[in-house]
């Protein structure tokens, strides 16, 4: 695997540290602005700041297993960081960075609040979206990056 098609370290951990601050900085502004299960319009109709938690996986499936994904995401975060080299290209590379970022993220909420705060809030017409956070946004777009590198023809090995 060539090293150019790797994100410098310093860079890859810059941005997964920027993201990470991003992700506590909303949640800490929505738990101490808006009260829990109160929500605020920002375009009425269509999206709003809703402060709700988590204590389960995507869409609240297995609620009240805080403890399961606490351990599952510490498992899984350690295994990705020392697998990074098995994400060779930059969509790879760039999906690696996004989903460390959500996975401390959320990890982190569990570990301190003993739940994921989701605030970002959407609605179409009268399709109601279950509520997220910027964690959630950054594992979503890395499963996007893996998709879409998946159909990505791989460079040729240089010929010697």
């Amino acid at each position: 695997m060539s090293t150019a098609r790797m994100l410098p370290a310093p860079l890859a951990w810059g941005v997964i540290a920027l993201l990470f601050v991003a992700d506590q900085a909303s949640k800490w502004v929505v738990v101490h602005r808006i009260g829990f299960q109160e929500g605020v319009p920002v375009i009425p109709g269509f999206f709003g700041l809703t402060h709700v938690y988590n204590t389960g996986a995507a869409f609240s499936m297995m609620h009240d297993s805080n403890r399961f994904f606490t351990t599952l995401s510490l498992v899984v975060f350690v295994a990705l960081v020392f697998l990074r080299k098995h994400f060779a290209g930059l969509l790879m590379q760039w999906g690696w960075v996004l989903i460390l970022s959500g996975i401390l993220g959320n990890v982190t909420d569990r570990l301190i609040r003993g739940h994921v705060v989701d605030f970002l809030d959407f609605q179409f017409g009268s399709y109601h979206w279950p509520a997220f956070n910027v964690a959630d946004s950054c594992i979503c777009v890395a499963a996007g990056l893996f998709l879409l590198s998946g159909f990505m023809t791989p460079d040729k090995p240089a010929k010697s």
